[in-house]
């Protein structure tokens, strides 16, 4: 048991890691992390070659499977489907938080929602997680060379995607965000247009229980602003810059309850696609912290 103990303290975030980024939910990354736990106490013997090897395996195959359970739900889901927001802040355990880095930026997990779950999985282990293509064969239960096949399909869908490998100066990204803060809560129209680009997107998942929330995408910066305006008015809502996903983003409070989280994606000098998170389903692990 002392040896399951080290093992796991060693590797769990790497088990963690690998769930939330082929999910893209913290909760379902959660509940593959315990289980993953529990198939490591369930063996009868304490001998691994490769501990991670075996650890990603498990937890790659749990994700999957959870992940084809949810393709229904995704695809009747109301409005676009986005990933569960990961916030860094003050409150923020080490041990309880998932490893940021440019694979968990929110512009890349919402191009993976478009892949298919082996090619997502296959990208993943291979171009993040840096495993060789005859363990990933043997995760997905595939030749090694279909595989490497795999992982380069979801490669070219996603160079497809500017936006998806788009990487801005941090001090700039740091400044817009600010900006856009500022102007959303003094509810001022022409300083939000001003920092985003005139061909802005803006996608709210709202998962159909917000009333007036749209459900398709907004384009256009004046757009996407007044929606945005709309949405936050007359609430006594408190706006505040957040690390979300590894990138600035917003953080909107009534009281101490998270409301919404926001999602930005820039391009050189301004805010590029807005995500907006708004379903409560979503935001449960970020309240009471």
């Amino acid at each position: 048991m002392t040896a399951f103990s080290d093992l796991w303290h060693a590797h769990r975030h790497v088990v963690r890691d690998v769930a939330y980024r082929v999910l893209g939910s913290v909760a379902d990354a959660e509940d593959v992390t315990q289980e993953t736990y529990i198939r490591l106490l369930d063996r009868s013997d304490d001998s691994l070659d490769d501990p991670r090897a075996w650890l990603v395996t498990v937890a790659s195959r749990l994700a999957i499977d959870r992940l084809r359970a949810h393709e229904h739900a995704r695809r009747v889901y109301v409005g676009p489907w986005l990933p569960e927001p990961v916030v860094t802040d003050t409150h923020t355990l080490p041990e309880d938080q998932v490893t940021l880095d440019d694979s968990v930026r929110m512009a890349l997990l919402v191009v993976l929602e478009q892949l298919s779950p082996a090619e997502r999985t296959a990208f993943l282990l291979h171009d993040v997680f840096e495993m060789d293509f005859a363990n990933i064969a043997e995760v997905l239960g595939v030749s090694a060379a279909s595989a490497r096949q795999l992982a380069s399909r979801g490669r070219r869908r996603i160079a497809a995607h500017g936006s998806a490998r788009f990487t801005v100066d941090p001090v700039v990204a740091r400044r817009l965000t600010e900006r856009f803060a500022q102007a959303a809560g003094e509810g001022d129209l022409d300083g939000l247009v001003a920092v985003l680009a005139a061909d802005a997107q803006g996608h709210f998942d709202s998962g159909g229980l917000i009333p007036g929330a749209p459900v398709g995408v907004l384009t256009g910066a004046e757009p996407v602003a007044r929606q945005l305006l709309i949405g936050i008015a007359g609430q006594n809502l408190r706006i505040e810059v957040a690390d979300v996903n590894a990138a600035p983003g917003i953080v909107i409070r009534r009281g101490h309850r998270v409301m919404t989280v926001i999602a930005l994606g820039f391009t050189a000098g301004k805010i590029a696609v807005i995500h907006g998170i708004g379903n409560p389903s979503k935001l449960a692990h970020l309240q009471d912290r």
